[in-house]
């Protein structure tokens, strides 16, 4: 099984896809929007303390305050408070990163109340544990932590902690040991699966770059004025690669000079042995459109999803679930045994159920209602192939057996916006009003406009970008329309296919891909 990230920069930002043998398995968008990310450490104001809710409202910057329950203040949360007035106080020079001298506050108690902890105006650290989604601001927690590669820092605890993935007592027990030995006084540490392993050196400097990354933000935090970031999360692509690095990773793809060079020095930051398979895309087409995402983004973010053997899904989303049907299509036909015919549809939705779920950053309550099945025994495959291909997943899930109605329930983390990306496109010609002039024209019109800018525009190295049938049109055949124009004007029109523009819509460009305005 292959792994491929192909991160694709736009004026926008960044769209950053993660493949799996070919197929797009999650997308990302990294850009100035995605502020508030899981794991940005602020500096915040108590803007409200609610005790009916057992919770605060916090001011971290964002239009709608932050969402701060009791439960999410962590129990060593005096400890925080008290480091937080020492470090802005009048003698915050002789605060520094290390916590060793640093004396912990008694815990707090784990029934208590809010307004027992937290003031109005009180000035408060506070990490984003979900971003923003719909009308609801970031929920936020004072348990603060620092990810590494195979380690999380925790300031203000002295408990070692270690993936349950990890199964094998004997490496447990090493694991402990060795980072018992290097851990700071007053850190914690979780110990993540991929440093299942790993030798102490691997450890220690994971270890020692996280304590670097808490003392900048503590010098930060001595100067730090409210709503400004304290500790931020690295970008969205390296923080991919970090969480997800390994033996099946086969290339990284980029088509930005600095990116790049930013994406390969934290390769070789992290794995060294990995730093080959960064890889400068420079080609003609452009980078998603060269690796086929751009025509499965069409096809796989509608309502309706196609299977290969005929079925297909319907997906449905309500303010309190997500809904998923899998029919069979015109698979019925195809088996004379109805109970097979069901099974392998299933099993077959299943496999990119999960895949959605993923894709489309899918969270909360899913229930998926597959065809009806008789057999227990193909009852309980779909239940442990549902699972199976749900362990990639690395947002925390519950899937259900199921039900006797043939329903599977499942409950997926959600700590980022849905995904959704508009498969059905406004015609551009008519503007969705249903009417327009003869389309036929418009391989006519683009043809006008080429001889418009041929005869009055002097630079010789045009570009015009159309939609793949148009580009079918203008290039085929011998001689092609493009060689007429050629004989013409003595003038090379280079036309790429673009899959994301409409039949009708076109773009031209000169030497330095700056778009050319033809009002």
């Amino acid at each position: 099984m292959s792994n491929e990230l192909v991160i694709n920069s736009t004026q926008e930002g960044s769209r950053i896809a993660l493949m799996r043998d070919k197929s797009l398995v999650e997308l990302h968008y990294d850009n100035d929007e995605t502020k508030f990310q899981v794991g940005d450490i602020y500096l915040g104001v108590v803007r409200k303390v609610v005790p009916g809710l057992n919770a605060a409202f916090i001011d971290i910057g964002y239009e709608k305050d932050a969402f701060l329950h009791y439960l999410d203040l962590g129990p060593k949360v005096k400890s925080l408070l008290k480091f937080i007035k020492l470090a802005q106080g009048k003698h915050h020079k002789h605060v520094n990163e290390s916590l060793k001298q640093f004396r912990l506050e008694p815990e707090i108690d784990k029934l208590g109340k809010i307004n027992d902890v937290l003031k109005q105006n009180q000035k408060i650290m506070v990490q984003v544990v979900k971003e923003p989604i719909s009308t609801k601001g970031p929920r936020l927690s004072c348990e603060l932590s620092l990810a590494g590669r195979y380690l999380v820092l925790v300031p203000f605890s002295n408990t070692v902690n270690i993936s349950k993935k990890i199964t094998d007592a004997g490496e447990r027990r090493r694991l402990l040991k060795l980072v018992n030995s290097i851990k700071p006084e007053n850190f914690g540490v979780i110990i993540r699966t991929v440093a299942e392993g790993k030798e102490v050196s691997e450890l220690d400097k994971d270890l020692r770059d996280l304590n670097l990354k808490w003392a900048e933000g503590v010098e930060k935090l001595k100067v730090a004025k409210p709503r400004e970031k304290v500790i931020g999360e690295i970008n969205r692509a390296t923080s991919m690669l970090r969480d997800i690095l390994n033996e099946s990773f086969d290339s990284i793809t980029v088509d930005d000079k600095d990116a790049y060079e930013e994406i390969r020095r934290f390769i070789l930051q992290i794995a060294p042995d990995k730093a080959g398979i960064v890889k400068f895309y420079s080609g003609k087409a452009k980078l998603f459109e060269h690796f086929g995402i751009e025509k499965q983004l069409k096809t796989l973010f509608g309502q309706t999803v196609s299977l290969g053997s005929g079925g297909y899904l319907v997906i449905e989303h309500t303010e309190a679930l997500h809904v998923i049907d899998v029919n069979s299509g015109n698979k019925s036909n195809a088996e004379n045994n109805q109970e097979a015919t069901a099974f392998n549809v299933n099993i077959e939705a299943a496999t990119e159920i999960a895949r959605q779920l993923r894709l489309r950053d899918m969270g909360g309550i899913i229930v998926i209602d597959f065809i009806d099945m008789k057999k227990a025994e193909h009852k309980q495959k779909l239940y442990q192939h549902m699972k199976a291909e749900m362990k990639a997943d690395r947002s925390k899930h519950t899937v259900l057996p199921l039900s006797k109605f043939g329903l599977v329930q499942i409950t997926r983390q959600r700590v980022r916006p849905e995904l959704s990306i508009v498969t059905k496109e406004k015609c551009p010609t008519c503007n969705g009003t249903g009417k327009i002039t003869a389309s036929i024209a418009i391989a006519d019109q683009i043809e006008t406009e080429i001889m418009h800018l041929m005869e009055n525009q002097n630079d010789h190295k045009i570009k015009v970008g159309v939609h793949p049938y148009l580009f079918s049109y203008f290039t085929g055949g011998f001689p092609s329309r493009r060689m007429k124009w050629f004989f013409k004007h003595f003038k090379w029109i280079k036309i790429f296919e673009d899959s994301s523009l409409g039949l009708s819509e076109y773009k031209f460009f000169d030497h330095h891909d700056e778009e050319i305005s033809l009002k």
